[in-house]
């Protein structure tokens, strides 16, 4: 049974030394290859991001609707909202330097625990597709504000409809 342990530890040793790549001789380190991840990006020249006012673009159009809605305790995106997605991140990848919070709310419904959840599975579930159309991890943040921050006061479906959203807040928003 020794010898068989022994076999296998030294086994796992040449397979992990097989695996090594021998690094650049003058640098120390493995060769890279560098590449421009914005070479055919189309930029739009816009104002401070840290700054209150935001570019034209962002407040008119389609990008100036940055509310998406769910259904009851769902946090799947609707496709109607992938049009609106798409051109926010466009905007993301045309313009590295903006970042975006992602605010999920839910309605008043539910316990504290389980509407912060959900708001933050809503806000992960738009994130994620920002990510998957280019926008950059570092780019978008996804937080839970779950009931505490209601757009509508009321306490009958019409305002529990417009509480239960992801809101998208630009650099100078937050």
């Amino acid at each position: 049974m020794k010898k068989f342990a022994s076999f296998v530890v030294l086994s796992l040793l040449l397979a992990l030394t097989a695996c090594v790549t021998p690094g650049d001789p003058e640098t120390g380190g493995a060769p890279v290859e560098t590449r421009d991840p914005n070479a055919d990006v189309t930029r739009v020249e816009v104002p401070n991001p840290n700054g209150a006012n935001l570019p034209a673009i962002l407040t008119s159009g389609v990008l100036a609707q940055r509310s998406i809605y769910f259904a009851l305790d769902r946090y799947d995106v609707a496709e109607d909202y992938r049009g609106l997605l798409t051109a926010h991140a466009k905007f993301l990848v045309e313009n590295r330097n903006f970042k975006v919070l992602i605010q999920g709310n839910t309605d008043e419904r539910g316990s504290h625990e389980y509407n912060l959840s959900l708001g933050q599975k809503r806000a992960e579930a738009v994130k994620q597709i920002l990510l998957l159309l280019g926008a950059r991890e570092e780019q978008v943040e996804a937080v839970s504000l779950g009931e505490e921050k209601p757009r509508a006061e009321g306490h009958d479906e019409s305002a529990w409809a417009q509480n239960r959203r992801a809101d998208i807040l630009y650099s100078g928003e937050f």
